[in-house]
């Protein structure tokens, strides 16, 4: 029991030091992961799709297909898993994870980098490293069509004007006959640069009691 108990404070600090989450964070998360999954050592897409908080989230398959995505695993790696474990769990949470006090400015500017990196993943669903105006449509559509204030027709609209002002702010040159191919991560940033991502990027589903961890909507 003591042996079994040491090499899981082990593997709890290492994934810790993996992450940028405190021990006590991992331990948290752990709790809440075995409440998700029934204490079973992996979640599906089904689990996470049941989640109450996620329920009302317009954009809830792409922040759970995001869980499943193996590039915000942290392993270079492509593709999409079927299940996840709880260390591929929490390899995807710390993109949710608040910059503290101690951070530095070298800290945050990595964190935020990862965090668009995440951001720009959930757009990039074919992963062929640009949002095409079909990709970027279609978030669009959701998130304004599921509001209920607007119709099918008028989010497609919306879309694709905005795409097409993305387009022309990051080609100012392109003649109307050119073909946009898309955004890239480059793009993507300096669409978002004047955007402060690092406290406001934030998942609510984990209740688990901690006062360490800071979850769910900024309100600043």
């Amino acid at each position: 029991m003591g042996a079994s108990q040491t090499r899981s404070e082990h593997k709890h600090q290492h994934l810790a030091d993996e992450t940028g989450f405190s021990l006590e964070q991992v331990k948290n998360l752990h709790k809440r992961f075995q409440q998700l999954s029934g204490n079973e050592e992996t979640i599906s897409r089904e689990l996470l799709d049941s989640v109450p908080a996620l329920a009302n989230n317009p954009i809830r398959k792409q922040i759970i297909e995001a869980f499943f995505d193996k590039r915000n695993q942290h392993h270079d790696e492509v593709g999409t898993c079927e299940e996840i474990g709880f260390e591929q769990f929490l390899m995807v949470m710390s993109h949710f994870r608040p910059p503290t006090l101690k951070t530095t400015v070298e800290e945050k500017e990595a964190m935020r980098r990862e965090k668009l990196r995440f951001l720009f993943n959930m757009h990039d669903t074919d992963n062929d490293g640009t949002i095409t105006l079909a990709e970027y449509r279609k978030v669009v559509e959701e998130l304004l069509s599921k509001s209920g204030d607007i119709g099918q027709e008028a989010a497609k609209a919306i879309a694709d004007a905005a795409m097409l002002e993305v387009a022309s702010t990051n080609v100012p040159h392109m003649a109307p006959e050119d073909f946009y191919e898309g955004i890239t991560f480059e793009h993507f940033e300096q669409i978002l640069k004047g955007l402060e991502m690092e406290t406001r990027m934030h998942i609510r589903f984990l209740d688990v009691g901690t006062t360490t961890m800071a979850c769910g909507k900024s309100t600043s």
